[in-house]
């Protein structure tokens, strides 16, 4: 089978991380997915904190709201705020591709399926479910009452939607983002690297 870098969006509770820590080892490939974090602060120089596209932060919701609803006006290139999430996100592209040069191995989120779409080595995967697989899934790991969870992954799903727009102009739920788009909740977590590695193997074949 030939050799591929895979890229891992999911949304939260599908279980794409651990997919993702489960193909690695099922292939023998790293795997990538704060590190990616840890790599762009020590590259350079900002602290790690910043670089977390999974919290919250308030001020780069309330623009990204600003800019996709149309309540206020979008800030301008010249924005400092603006400029520091694009000045972050770059850093985040080249850890992305430099690793991807490196060799085969699995990243988790970041937009790298968008990052990487040019590289035919590339094999770009969506990990969704059905809500109440992600709530259960969710809730094995937030010791937080049900309501609570449901309100956590419609919050960090809709960030990482807007998120991706953001950075990438493209739709983070379009099928046509990606080579594979795989509900974890039909297959299993087992189902899903499964697939996954019979994708990669016709697809060796056929690019003979």
């Amino acid at each position: 089978m030939k050799p591929y870098i895979i890229t891992i969006a999911r949304q939260y509770g599908s279980g794409g991380k651990t997919v993702g820590k489960m193909l690695a080892e099922r292939l023998g490939i790293p795997f990538y997915n704060r590190e990616i974090i840890t790599m762009a602060s020590e590259d350079s120089g900002v602290n790690a904190m910043l670089f977390s596209d999974e919290r919250l932060k308030s001020d780069f919701i309330a623009r990204l709201h600003a800019r996709y609803r149309g309540d206020i006006p979008v800030p301008n290139d010249s924005s400092k705020s603006y400029l520091r999430d694009e000045a972050l996100f770059s850093y985040q592209v080249k850890i992305i591709e430099r690793l991807a040069d490196q060799g085969p191995c699995v990243l988790i989120g970041r937009c790298a399926d968008y990052i990487l779409r040019n590289r035919p080595d590339v094999v770009r995967v969506f990990v969704h479910a059905d809500p109440e697989f992600c709530v259960e899934q969710a809730m094995k790991v937030d010791s937080l009452p049900e309501n609570e969870v449901r309100k956590k992954i419609s919050e960090i799903d809709d960030y990482r939607a807007r998120y991706y727009k953001h950075h990438t102009g493209h739709d983070w739920y379009d099928a046509r983002n990606y080579d594979l788009s795989i509900n974890s909740g039909v297959l299993g977590f087992e189902g899903v690297v499964e697939e996954i590695v019979r994708y990669m193997e016709v697809r060796s074949e056929f690019c003979k």
